[in-house]
Formats: structure tokens, C-alpha cells, sequence
């Protein structure tokens, strides 16, 4: 009974906010039509029907979240001129799901007053003997003029309550048919959001190895080039001196060869930071488990990987979970890490989640946009949940085909 209770309250409340996103439907369809209108006047209508777009896009949105599984949005950008917003599909589907909510909001409440009509026909009995003999009782347009007739109500009052149970079903099912006939993105718009992702993450790539590539020449300019230019000045002031002053030259020597050990561990970080050579040996697998070991925050580790992937994909997998573990090490206060890889044969699934104060927001710092970036290139995703307080979990997800 409790279970049904809580299924029907989830209904009425359903239908209650399918009916206010009716009656904001009923408001923006005369400002659409009025807005269309004033396109006759470009310099007043465009950003009259630019408003007004913005508000239908806004409301559209809402349904497309409220409705399961949820609808991607089909707009690539803000409202453009007048011409643009007119050749859009989007525009004149979105004003025709105005128009069929419009017309749900009425179904809605109707269905929402199956509730208390059936209820009522519980009490007319009742109120056929309580109330005076002269007035004029009704259920349903049915006049109540003798006890037979009100028992009648009793009936009926059932039969609109199993209604009240039933119907937001179909209303909730019809409801969602319309918002995906005409919210969904036609083939076109989908292609053209395709598109535009695909520059985006183009550009966001090349900038991303443009600045890793002037890192590396940093790294090589200020680190191993300086050792090796020392290295070299020692070697030939220690070659002049090495005749007049043996034991200044082989204090020199001994310096050249600190440097160079030096040079080569420089050298040796620089190319683990590009490629780590436990990745190249051991795979993924072995590559993640040496990242627990290394941690300073006791790490537990769900690694369901059976097999090798392409190095790409594997150097990208590493990275993502090399930067949340340093993120999380860094900046949550954490005393547990879990980190899982998990193998779904057409994608790959990475999860980093700690146990601290929580609060990470992608948009503030430099990490969680990098692991963002890096994922883009291989049409990969990241999701971060970070609530006050903790746990913080960061989960992303890397197409690796079959």
C-alpha cells in the first residue's frame, strides 16, 4: 500500500508539472505568434523573437530532462537573426510541441480531477441524507434525486478512482511520445552538433599538443640542455688542466659525470611523463597498480582488464587516472582511494573515487578540464560528483572498441 501511495503522489506530481510547462506553453505561443509578426519589423522583432526563442528553448529543455531516457538538446549555439532562427527545424518543432502541451495541460488537470470526483462518490450517499430535500444534488451531471441513484455513485466513484490510478500512465506514456517526436534532434541537427564537437575537440587537441610540445622544449632548454651544456664546458676546462693540475681536473671530471647522471634522470622523467615505461611493459594493469603503490593514500584497486589495449587509448586511460589520483591526493583530504578499470568490452570505464571533503568543481581549476580535453579526442566523457563534504568520485568513460 505504502509503495502505491509513493507511486501515486510521483504521479500527481508529474501531471502538476506537466501542467504549469502547459500553461507556460499557452503564454509563449501567442508571444511566439506575436513575435513572428513583428519580424516584419526587423530592428523591434528580432529581439523580441529572440527572447522568445530563449524562453522556448528553456522550457523545451525542461521536458527534454524530464522525460526518460533523456533528449539531447538540438541547439548548436544561441539564437541567431531573424533568417537563421526561421530556417531552423528546431524553431518550428519546438512551436509545435508549445502547441501539444498546451493542449496536455487541459488532459492533465482532467486526469488530476479523477481524484477527488471519485472520492466524491463515496460521500453522495452521505450527503443525499444530510442535506435538505430541496436542493439540488449532482454527481457527474447526474442528478441525485432518490437513495437508488445515489448508491449509484458509489460505483462510479470506484470506477474513477481505478481511472485516477491508471490513466496518468498513458498520459505520462503519450506525453513522452510527443516530446520525442518533436524535441529529438532531427538527423540534421545531429550531424551538425557532430560537426561542431568534432572542431571543437580538434582545436582542443592541437592546442593541447602544442602546449605539451613547448613544455617538452622547456623541460629539454632549462633541464637536460643546461646539465649537458655544463657537462661539456667541464669535460674541456677539466682536458686544459688535466696536465698542469691533475686533481683540480679530476674534481671536474667527477662533476661532469654528477652532471651527466643528473642529465639522464632528467631525460629519463621527461620520457616516462610522454610515454611511462611501466605502461609500454606491463600494460594498463601493471601501469595502475604502480600508481597505487606509489600513492601516499592507501589506494584499493578493481582493475577488470584481461587484455592489451591500443597505445593511445592506454596512454590516455593512464593519464586520466594519474591526474585524478594526484588530484585527489592533492586536494581532498583523503584517507581511502579507490580506483577501478573496468573492461565493457566497447568502452572502457576509469573511476577514482576518495573518501574527502569533497567540493571539486571542474570549471576552477586545471586538472578535471585537462583529463576533459585528453578524453575529447577519443569521444570520451567525464562526469565528476563532488558534493560538500564528500566522497568526491570522478568517473570517465573511453571508447576502445571490441
Amino acid at each position: 500500500m505504502t509503495k502505491r501511495r509513493r507511486r501515486a503522489a510521483r504521479d500527481a506530481g508529474h501531471l502538476l508539472i506537466s501542467a504549469g510547462l502547459g500553461l507556460a506553453a499557452q503564454g509563449l505561443l501567442p508571444l511566439t505568434a506575436f513575435a513572428l509578426l513583428l519580424c516584419l519589423l526587423p530592428p523591434l522583432g528580432g529581439p523580441v523573437l529572440g527572447f522568445v526563442v530563449r524562453l522556448t528553448r528553456r522550457l523545451a529543455d525542461t521536458q527534454r530532462r524530464r522525460i526518460g531516457p533523456r533528449i539531447p538538446s538540438p541547439y548548436a549555439g544561441p539564437p541567431g537573426r531573424i533568417r537563421e532562427i526561421l530556417a531552423e527545424a528546431a524553431f518550428w518543432r519546438d512551436a509545435g510541441w508549445l502547441a501539444g502541451q498546451a493542449v496536455a495541460c487541459f488532459v492533465a488537470m482532467l486526469v488530476v480531477a479523477l481524484w477527488p470526483a471519485g472520492l466524491q462518490g463515496f460521500v453522495i450517499p452521505l450527503l443525499y441524507l444530510l442535506l435538505p430535500a430541496d436542493l439540488e444534488l449532482v454527481f457527474q451531471g447526474m442528478p441525485v434525486t432518490s437513495t437508488p441513484r445515489s448508491l449509484i455513485a458509489v460505483p462510479l466513484g470506484v470506477v474513477l478512482l481505478v481511472a485516477a490510478y491508471f490513466a496518468p500512465r498513458a498520459f505520462r506514456a503519450g506525453e513522452a511520445r510527443l516530446a520525442r517526436r518533436l524535441l529529438t534532434p532531427t538527423a540534421a541537427a545531429r550531424l551538425s552538433a557532430r560537426v561542431e564537437q568534432l572542431v571543437e575537440t580538434r582545436t582542443a587537441v592541437v592546442d593541447a599538443s602544442a602546449a605539451e610540445l613547448r613544455r617538452i622544449e622547456r623541460d629539454l632548454h632549462d633541464g637536460a640542455q643546461a646539465r649537458l651544456v655544463a657537462l661539456t664546458m667541464n669535460l674541456g676546462m677539466a682536458e686544459d688542466m688535466f696536465d698542469s693540475d691533475p686533481g683540480a681536473a679530476r674534481a671536474m671530471l667527477a662533476d661532469a659525470r654528477a652532471g651527466a647522471h643528473s642529465a639522464m634522470s632528467e631525460l629519463r622523467d621527461l620520457v616516462r611523463g610522454i610515454h611511462p615505461p611501466m605502461l609500454a611493459d606491463r600494460g594498463l594493469v601493471g601501469a595502475a597498480e604502480a600508481l597505487a603503490m606509489a600513492s601516499p593514500v592507501p589506494v584499493d584497486l578493481d582493475l577488470r582488464l584481461g587484455r592489451r589495449l591500443s597505445a593511445p587509448v592506454e596512454s590516455a586511460a593512464y593519464f586520466v587516472l594519474a591526474e585524478a589520483l594526484a588530484n585527489a591526493i592533492k586536494h581532498a583530504v583523503a584517507t581511502r582511494i579507490t580506483m577501478s578499470i573496468v573492461d565493457e568490452e566497447v568502452r572502457l570505464r576509469l573511476r577514482v573515487r576518495d573518501d574527502g571533503r569533497g567540493g571539486a568543481d571542474g570549471s576552477l581549476g586545471t586538472g578535471l578540464r585537462g583529463i576533459a580535453r585528453r578524453l575529447g579526442a577519443f569521444d570520451g566523457t567525464v562526469t565528476v560528483t563532488s558534493p560538500t563534504g564528500g566522497p568526491t568520485e570522478v568517473e570517465a568513460v573511453l571508447p576502445c572498441g571490441s
